[in-house]
């Protein structure tokens, strides 16, 4: 329920600081019973927000670096939306074994960025071992619009594409070449994919009129934000997120 509420609070927040994103072929996305990983380049801090709020209302773990978790109230809340902590490192074998588990046994799906940083277009292996473990599909989805706050706020156009889902369960073994066989499909729907995005986005910004009802209600955006902290930090002292995953 929380998660819900957090995806919704946060979607309304962009919507506020930009209002003109566009979601494309979200007929890809597979069936709501259905697992699977999300997978995107990571190209800006937002990105995961819109692709949570677009594949609604299915649920998402991610891995999270493990520096985050530090802070009390932020390593509640990420843990909250599902983070689990990772160390990039020494992932360890965790980093495997938790998100199959979640994907056989629960009903959350996985979101990866398999590049492991922002605008890398490197796919690593990680995603291709937890989706044959899992016995899942990849879904691909690229991002294109702002990628600073303030093309963000300025209204620049969002548009979120979904490529064709990946079946590699006819890829018997995960040594090096089906590990790039793999990674091959995962490039070719990104490239695929944002080509196709390429001709949804343009340049146009929201009507400046729009300000006239984004204002008032970013006030009362920010009020919610506020009380939403201050139940994060006590309830960071009473409840344990790990048993409201399971």
């Amino acid at each position: 329920m929380f998660y819900t509420y957090l995806r919704t609070l946060v979607a309304f927040l962009l919507w506020i600081a930009n209002g003109n994103n566009h979601y494309h072929n979200q007929d890809k996305i597979p069936d709501q019973s259905e697992n699977y990983i999300l997978v995107s380049p990571h190209r800006t801090w937002w990105d995961p927000i819109y692709m949570a709020f677009a594949t609604r209302p299915k649920k998402f773990i991610f891995m999270a670096k493990k520096e985050l978790f530090t802070n009390r109230m932020l390593a509640w809340w990420i843990r909250m939306c599902g983070a689990f902590p990772i160390n990039r490192e020494n992932p360890g074998q965790e980093a495997i074994k938790y998100p199959v588990k979640m994907l056989k046994k629960s009903s959350r799906s996985l979101i990866m960025f398999p590049s492991g940083s922002r605008h890398s277009t490197d796919v690593k292996g990680g995603v291709a071992v937890i989706a044959k473990m899992a016995k899942v599909r990849i879904v691909p989805v690229v991002y294109a619009g702002p990628m600073t706050f303030k093309g963000l706020l300025s209204g620049e156009r969002v548009d979120l594409n979904f490529g064709n889902p990946i079946d590699i369960s006819d890829i018997k073994r995960l040594n090096d070449e089906g590990i790039e066989e793999v990674a091959r499909r995962i490039q070719s729907e990104f490239d695929r994919a944002d080509s196709e995005n390429a001709t949804y986005h343009n340049t146009k910004k929201r009507n400046p009129l729009t300000y006239l009802y984004r204002i008032p209600l970013g006030i009362v955006a920010i009020l919610i934000v506020i009380c939403t902290l201050i139940f994060s930090l006590i309830a960071s002292f009473v409840w344990n997120p790990e048993k409201h995953l399971k």
